[in-house]
């Protein structure tokens, strides 16, 4: 793939990139609280304010397959560049009516719509270039280092800066966000080199033969499949809980609304401290104990927190899952940069998230239903926990030993064994 790591450059490739994505973190962590604070002022209608959250999610249904496949055309760099580039404009829309006070709620929709549509080519973007720019050696710490970038800028920066600004001046989030958006796009110009798949260098264009080459891709390699199934079920089952988390924190430990900002922070603070320790659990284990044992571990601290009704022991259990959690998908991003060839790294990244974005929502809804059949969060709390045990135990059958550790050999031979 063009844009391989130069020898003395990667380190400074990497940093580069992790700029980028930490300006832009912090950008979409100021936008997730902003945007609905923002709508909360527009309209009280609870339909409205569910379709805001929906709207927000829905471009990664409709468009993370286009967006893969299109990575896998052009220069991944420029179209960093030029997502990044139009998040910036369309919010310094959104913060220019604002101050205008010619915003409607149809307005917020258009532009969360908008937003969503560039965040799947930027965001898909910067796990594709992880493999060019970090080099397969460094595939762990690089992944881990962009998850914390994810957490400090969306946890830790942009939720508080985003609630303070707009309590001050409406407007005030929205110009930020921009500016973080125009920052990402703009660091990106120091990454120097060509991120263009060369596969796709001279060949036509053909966005269905190009997802059917992805899919076919995926269909002989079993492994993937099944990464992408254990990917899903976490996904699914551990929202059937994380949906209801305000619930359990007001209703079962009876905290204030205030009260419960902390457990959000508690869980910033795992899932930094998973990011910081999943490469060394790398390293003295292997990479499917850190995945099965991440998965378990989220298990016991999911049922944990529905058999106690202690806030601090709920918050730290709630920091221990997203620790787990955090290493788990450190684990499956840097397996899927080992294997999936890098001119198809864009559509079946499409595929993956597709399938696990996809069951978020559809968790959240069985996870209410659970709620309300149950009588108690805490109840959901502990069937899911139950349930990501089931997670780990079939993941435990369907990964081999070995199958997920060698960079190089072992990847090919599986490869060439599951077609």
């Amino acid at each position: 793939m063009a844009g391989a790591p130069v020898r003395g450059r990667g380190d400074r490739r990497l940093r580069w990139l992790l700029a980028s994505s930490a300006a832009s973190n912090l950008g979409d962590g100021i936008g997730k609280v902003a945007f609905p604070l923002l709508a909360v002022t527009l309209t009280r209608d609870p339909l409205l304010i569910a379709g805001l959250s929906a709207t927000q999610f829905l471009p990664w249904l409709l468009f993370a397959l286009p967006a893969g496949a299109l990575l896998d055309r052009i220069d991944r760099r420029r179209a960093m560049i030029v997502a990044n580039a139009a998040r910036a404009v369309v919010v310094g829309a959104m913060a220019v009516l604002v101050a205008a006070d010619g915003v409607t709620i149809w307005v917020v929709y258009v532009a969360a719509l908008l937003i969503g549509t560039a965040e799947t080519v930027a965001d898909s973007a910067a796990n594709v270039l992880i493999p060019a720019v970090a080099g397969k050696g460094s595939l762990d710490s690089a992944n881990s280092k962009l998850q914390a970038c994810e957490i400090v800028g969306q946890t830790f920066l942009g939720g508080p800066v985003g609630s303070a600004t707009f309590a001050l001046f409406a407007a005030f989030p929205f110009l930020l966000n921009s500016v973080g958006f125009a920052i990402a796009a703009v660091v990106l110009i120091g990454l120097a080199g060509s991120y263009r798949p060369k596969a796709a260098e001279g060949a036509p264009a053909d966005l269905r033969a190009e997802l059917a080459e992805g899919f076919a891709w995926l269909k002989h390699n079993r492994l993937v499949l099944r990464l992408v199934a254990v990917a899903g079920l976490i996904g699914l089952v551990s929202e059937l809980a994380q949906a209801q988390l305000v619930l359990y924190a007001v209703e079962h430990l009876q905290l204030s609304e205030a009260a419960f900002g902390l457990f959000a922070l508690v869980g910033g603070v795992g899932g930094l401290l998973g990011a910081a320790v999943a490469p060394r659990l790398v390293k003295v284990s292997s990479r499917r104990a850190v995945l099965l044992g991440g998965t378990a571990c989220s298990g016991a601290a999911f049922a944990g927190m529905g058999l106690t009704a202690s806030p601090v022991a709920g918050a730290t259990l709630f920091g221990l899952f997203a620790a787990a959690i955090v290493a788990v998908n450190i684990v499956l991003g840097t397996v899927r940069h080992t294997i999936v060839p890098g001119e198809l790294l864009g559509r079946v990244l499409g595929v993956w998230r597709t399938v696990v974005w996809g069951s978020i929502p559809v968790g959240a809804l069985l996870g209410g239903v659970l709620t309300h059949a149950l009588g108690s969060p805490a109840r959901t709390f502990l069937t899911s926990g139950l349930l990501l045990f089931g997670v780990a135990a079939f993941a435990f059958v369907s990964l081999r030993p070995g199958a997920l550790d060698d960079e190089s050999a072992t990847a090919l031979r599986v490869l060439h064994q599951d077609r």
